[in-house]
């Protein structure tokens, strides 16, 4: 008897053992298990973070080469040959800032931020109108010694209010009389705007850049021939009843002289050689820069052509510069990574699972391809001069501070199209983590 209720109080003590033992293996694996189903947060692009930085270093580069020679020898900056590069300097600092915050916001938050976006840009196109004209537009806002660039915003904001729209609609985008006007009466409502500045150049790249948004929606493509031949028949008709009300005016007004302005870049486009003194000057020069530049470029800031011969050599005509300096070799490399570049953008928007993200990422990378072309296609005498900055390279604080904003947005939605596979795989983990544990309880 003694020995059984030895026996007993053994069996009862180790049966206690191993219930203790199995149920702090259960709430291990319990409390693990409420770790691992919490979504885990992707990473971002390391890829396209990297290319952008690439891009922004390379433009801080062009910057100061072709303008500190201009600005030494100009009164008008001081005598600072660092005088546009500590410019851009502060912008990008606070351009990767706005990048860096960005990328950690979850880019389905710009689905409610879109509309107050939307409105602030309207404000600030038509604010616009009743500042003083800039090199022949009304283009610049002045907040202290800033000026900004209301237009650049603007395309962005249309991208997010074109991918939101369409989103929300669905299949009734496709309906012509619910979803497709509504939408083009947006685009047509900010282009007008713009084109009241006047800035031909990027009312062309924000309407471009919609027909991308739009056909990308699942728009029909007789909807969208449509809406360009309007869209021609409507330029048509306007330019015509401006020129016929020129006609009549006594004096030159100031839309008769912009019109000119622009008849005469088309000309030069056609024909540079035929007034090579003023209308085709840029072109000219331009096209020495490249003929300078050979297969290897005359040197890091060894550019003639930025001393007073091409104006605006940082802005507009950088890729003339960079032509010069670096010659065919240094500008293939440069267009092979800007390439790159724009391709990565493009594929981490395409595996986005949220189309609203998929929308946003073609959107944004279709306008800094389409800018980027406008750019240079008019810097090589491709099409005509347009007068728009080359994104992430031309000094410009607007214009690269919205692009870095952008980029922030592209960094997001990779991080979302990395996160299934993170999650998968942290499945996977707690799996073969309970199968051990239910084994281990099991040969106990």
């Amino acid at each position: 008897m003694m020995a059984l209720k030895g026996n007993t109080r053994t069996n009862t003590k180790t049966n206690a053992r191993s219930s203790g033992k199995a149920g702090a293996e259960k709430k291990s694996s319990s409390s693990a298990k409420p770790r691992a189903s919490l979504p885990a947060r992707g990473t971002p692009d390391f890829q396209l973070l990297i290319l952008t930085l690439l891009l922004v270093g390379f433009g801080l580069v062009m910057v100061f080469s072709s303008s500190s020679s201009l600005t030494l020898a100009s009164n008008k900056f001081g005598n600072d040959p660092l005088y546009f590069i500590k410019r851009q300097v502060v912008w990008v600092v606070l351009g990767t800032f706005v990048m860096f915050t960005v990328m950690n916001i979850h880019f389905s938050k710009f689905k409610k931020w879109y509309a107050p976006l939307f409105i602030l840009t309207l404000i600030l196109l038509l604010l616009v109108a009743f500042t003083e004209r800039i090199n022949g537009a009304k283009s610049w806002l002045s907040i202290g010694s800033l000026g900004i660039q209301p237009t650049e915003l603007a395309k962005l904001s249309i991208i997010l209010y074109l991918a939101a729209l369409i989103t929300k609609k669905g299949e009734r985008f496709r309906d012509l009389r619910t979803g497709y006007i509504p939408v083009m009466v947006i685009v047509g409502i900010v282009a007008g705007l713009i084109m009241m500045q006047p800035d031909l150049g990027s009312c062309l790249i924000l309407v471009a850049t919609s027909g991308l948004v739009i056909y990308a929606g699942g728009a029909s493509m007789k909807h969208i021939l449509g809406s360009i031949a309007l869209l021609i028949l409507g330029v048509g008709i306007v330019m015509g009843a401006k020129m016929g009300i020129d006609a009549l005016s006594p004096a030159p007004s100031t839309s008769a002289i912009s019109d000119s302005y622009k008849l005469d870049r088309i000309t030069a486009f056609l024909d540079p050689l035929a007034d090579e003194s003023d209308s085709g000057f840029n072109i000219v020069q331009s096209l020495i820069a490249f003929g300078e530049g050979g297969t290897s470029g005359i040197g890091f800031g060894q550019s003639v052509q930025k001393l007073h011969y091409l104006r605006y050599p940082y802005t507009d005509f950088i890729f003339a510069i960079v032509g010069e300096e670096l010659g065919f070799i240094g500008t293939s490399i440069f267009l092979l990574l800007y390439l790159y570049f724009i391709w990565r953008g493009i594929l981490i928007a395409l595996r986005c699972t949220d189309p609203f993200g998929t929308l946003v990422g073609v959107g944004i990378m279709g306008l800094i391809a389409i800018q980027a072309f406008v750019n240079i296609g008019g810097v090589t005498k491709t099409i005509p001069l347009t007068g728009v900055t080359l994104p992430f390279i031309s000094y410009g604080g607007s214009s690269l501070l919205v692009s870095m904003l952008c980029m922030g947005i592209m960094l997001s939605i990779s991080r979302e199209s990395t996160r299934p596979a993170k999650e998968e795989v942290t499945k996977s983990v707690t799996t073969v983590r309970e199968i051990r544990n239910a084994r281990t309880a099991g040969g106990r």
